[in-house]
């Protein structure tokens, strides 16, 4: 269900996360950083967490939009309701952004 509502997304963002990831590599290795390992594992781990944070909440906005928009077509007076519920969902990303931060914030 999901490869056919959102084809290719998966891979823009892994190539996106993986852009972003050999960037932020260069910009480590050239402000000196003491240990190697550490930077590169560190920015997959961010890279990782920002990528699959962002698939889930694109699934969960498909999902969720497309409920509440069949519940508003029934009752429109739960349109404020179904408006929260997608930011829930859409909160999802935005947590994956904080806990990339945080761990970007520790190297």
């Amino acid at each position: 269900m999901v490869r056919k509502i959102f084809p290719g997304v998966s891979a823009i963002l892994l190539s996106l996360s993986l852009e972003g990831l050999w960037a932020a590599q260069a910009w480590a290795e050239s402000a000196g950083s003491p240990d190697p390992t550490v930077v590169k594992w560190g920015f997959l781990s961010a890279a990782l967490v920002t990528g699959l944070s962002a698939i889930g909440a694109a699934i969960a906005v498909a999902v969720v939009g497309s409920a509440a928009l069949g519940a508003m077509s029934e009752k429109p007076e739960i349109a404020g309701r179904a408006l929260i519920f997608l930011g829930l969902a859409e909160g999802i990303a935005i947590y994956g952004l904080i806990v990339a931060i945080m761990i970007l914030g520790r190297i």
